[in-house]
């Protein structure tokens, strides 16, 4: 009995020790993967004449779908403040997409003489490092060292001065990415300084200093003016720390916040705590196989996906809705996701693995739906049918669906701002152009090929949840109008074509030439002919032959981008553009004509390439925009995809790992096992079953089994 007793305690020390040699996932993790650019005229698929858009992420400190993301600026007024190649920070801020918005608050450590407008400082990559929840950087004009960390709703600033330094705070409320409509910061009794600052929201903060104030002074000169706090000095040669807590409805919620979230908490424990929520979201997928470069790849675009949509609610459930009324509605509050870019992927890798936020977001955009009428879009089409649509048919419980539901087929069947040009589109089954003489790359106008391909498949998304809640009159009309798509394809060039009011195609027509909104959104003819994932069998019978269609595909991933430099469009596979949305789901059309192992090879193509390049190793072939592009690398690697998203089934690839395992929502977990390393799929067994083609359904993977796929 002893020696078995000794025997067991061997095994737990052994197997202890093997978890504590285990890698933790959030290693992995490089959150300045994706700052960089791309310059290279062989990476973007052309000569750059300017500063290109690179993935326009940002480096700093967060929790998953957090209010505060805390990140240095190098530039504003740019996509995320940060920009790799830039050598001087300005300011440390507090909210973050990378979308040429919100970097609210501005906060920077100083010493000496500043002005408003000589401030910023230099800074080596050699001395900077970033992991998730946590960021460091050395300021070299101030020779102050600068760490920073993050609850949900505050953030943690640690300053380490020089010896002997006044301590300064230099507060430039004055400018943000987005235009400052008014600013303010208060002192409040010896350690606390409270304000806020207006932009398109109002942020307000309530900031505790572990050290007492001297003085908050404004420097002001001919052009801007900003906030100068001055410290009183204290005997012992310590870091300055400031606890900030955030609110957009007012000081007081911030104030409340900051005690809830923090309140006596050192930066070691808001650190720590910042890494095990990171570990544990990280952890719903585990790989092994692949290379560590895969691996840290892999885990960083997981990361990056679970950064956007933003916390909007305070601890006490108080949120300020659309129309400016603070209300408490029982649900945490989010941002609009961006919904053109991340409806295909990321949110619904955000409701496999963090439900509960989807089900809020989806109760979110559903009352800003219920105060304006409309369900609430974002750039162009009308996406969130498709999250809705999808996130209920995967079994997504806990938000009212009729509401919803009423909302996105009022948006279907009503013209307002969430979907332009609607009574067009409903009378003649597409919208139209005009004809403008010498249209170029910037110019703007209906988008009327990129529209009415997309609103077919959102009146598909929207007839989904008809079936689904037994509205057939809606379902019947909407299902109709799912061909408009076909009203776009020009059978004497093979394209997907502007028309004219009258019905004419539009005469100047050049399938290479991209567009910014004239025809097409962001893209030329190529890469727009391709889109109707609810009707891919529709799609190829508007071509004389399978093999007809088959050339034409062929020749989307083979013949040469033709050197145009528009922003939004690099990293090409023939005229195939990686680095931007509209294309990503174009490789999977192989599948319908029975070649998938052709698919295959631009899959594999795009993950080899396209993340991870440049100079650094650190650029993307285009933005991430709020996580997109992240999550197509995510789900391809684990040989998943949604390729419909408003569907509850995904395509199965060949993934880049041998073993995968994903815990979905109630510790439901599946696996996912290569067998043999080829790239042409043999078989793919579910629960040792064969599976009915290239798609398994959502409800099948909660089932927990283990998804086989031989390749050979």
């Amino acid at each position: 009995m002893n020696r078995l007793i000794l025997f067991s305690c061997l095994l737990l020390i052994v197997a202890t020790a093997c978890r504590t040699d285990e890698k933790p996932l959030t290693a992995y993790v490089n959150p300045l993967f994706g700052t960089a650019t791309l310059w290279d005229s062989i990476d973007l698929g052309y000569a750059p004449t300017r500063r290109t858009w690179g993935a326009e992420v940002f480096p700093g400190a967060s929790l998953p779908n957090a209010m505060v993301q805390v990140s240095p600026v190098t530039l504003f007024g740019s996509g995320s403040g940060y920009q790799y190649e830039d050598t001087v920070i300005y300011a440390f801020t507090h909210t973050n997409k990378g979308h040429w918005n919100l970097c609210h608050i501005p906060l920077l450590p100083v010493t000496g003489t500043v002005s408003p407008d000589n401030y910023s400082s230099g800074f080596s990559h050699a001395d900077e490092s970033a992991h998730p929840g946590y960021y460091r950087v050395f300021l070299d004009r101030y020779h102050i060292n600068a760490e920073l960390t993050a609850t949900l709703r505050c953030a943690y600033h640690r300053y380490t001065y020089p010896a002997g330094e006044d301590k300064k705070l230099l507060a430039d409320l004055s400018i943000s990415n987005e235009r400052v409509r008014d600013w303010d910061i208060q002192p409040e009794g010896k350690n606390v300084l409270k304000g806020f600052q207006a932009t398109g929201e109002k942020m307000y903060f309530y900031a505790i200093s572990s050290h007492p104030l001297k003085t908050v002074e404004r420097l002001k000169n001919d052009s801007k003016e900003v906030a100068l706090i001055c410290f009183e000095e204290i005997p012992e040669p310590i870091p300055l720390e400031l606890k900030i807590g955030f609110s957009f409805v007012s000081i007081d919620n911030a104030r409340e916040n900051l005690a809830k979230e923090m309140g006596a908490k050192d930066f070691a424990q808001v650190q720590a705590e910042a890494t095990e929520e990171w570990e544990t979201l990280l952890s719903k997928i585990k790989v092994t196989g692949g290379s560590e470069r895969q691996k840290e790849i892999f885990y960083s675009s997981l990361y990056r996906a679970f950064l956007w949509p933003a916390l909007r609610s305070d601890a006490n459930g108080d949120f300020t809705d659309v129309t400016g009324k603070v209300v408490n509605k029982g649900f945490h509050y989010y941002t609009n996701p961006s919904f053109w870019d991340d409806y295909r992927n990321k949110l619904v890798l955000l409701g496999m693995l963090s439900p509960a936020v989807a089900i809020d977001v989806i109760n979110s955009i559903t009352d800003r739906g219920e105060n304006t009428g409309f369900m609430p879009t974002f750039f162009h089409g009308d996406h969130a049918s498709a999250f809705v649509s999808g996130s209920w048919l995967r079994g997504l419980r806990g938000f009212d669906v009729n509401s919803a539901y009423r909302l996105i087929l009022r948006n279907a069947t009503v013209e307002s701002r969430s979907r332009p040009y609607l009574n067009e589109y409903m009378e003649k089954g597409y919208i139209s152009e005009p004809d403008i003489p010498n249209p170029r790359i910037e110019t703007q106008a209906h988008a009327g090929v990129t529209k009415t391909l997309e609103y077919a498949y959102d009146d598909y998304a929207v007839a989904l949840m008809a079936k689904a809640l037994n509205d057939t009159a809606n379902y019947n009309l909407l299902m109709k109008r799912t061909k408009n798509y076909q009203n776009m394809f020009d059978p004497s060039t093979g394209f997907m074509r502007g028309r004219l009011e009258n019905g004419d195609w539009i005469p100047a027509f050049d399938p290479y030439f991209p567009y910014y909104e004239y025809m097409y959104r962001e893209a030329n003819a190529w890469q727009s002919t391709f889109f109707a994932p609810h009707d891919v069998d529709g799609l190829i019978a508007l071509y004389p032959s399978q093999a007809a269609f088959e050339n034409k595909l062929d020749s989307l991933f083979s013949v040469p981008w033709k050197g145009y430099e528009a922003h939004n469009l690099s990293g090409f596979i023939g005229q195939y553009c990686h680095g931007n949305q509209p294309d990503h789901n174009f490789p999977y059309l192989y599948y319908f004509i029975d070649k998938q192992e052709k698919a295959q090879a631009i899959l594999d193509s795009c993950l080899n390439h396209f993340y991870g390049m440049g100079e650094y190793g650190l650029a993307l072939a285009g933005m991430d925009d709020a996580g997109e592009m992240s999550s197509w690398y995510v789900f391809n690697a684990i040989g998943l995809y949604p390729f419909s998203p408003a569907d509850d089934t995904y395509i199965v690839s060949v993934p880049l790992f041998d073993h995968i395992t994903v815990t979905l929502a109630g510790n439901e977990r599946f696996s996912i096992q290569k067998e043999n390393r080829g790239k042409q799929i043999t078989r793919i067994l579910y629960g040792g079953k064969p599976i009915d083609g290239w798609f398994i359904p959502h409800s099948e993977l909660k089932k927990g089994k283990t998804l086989r796929i031989s390749t050979q």
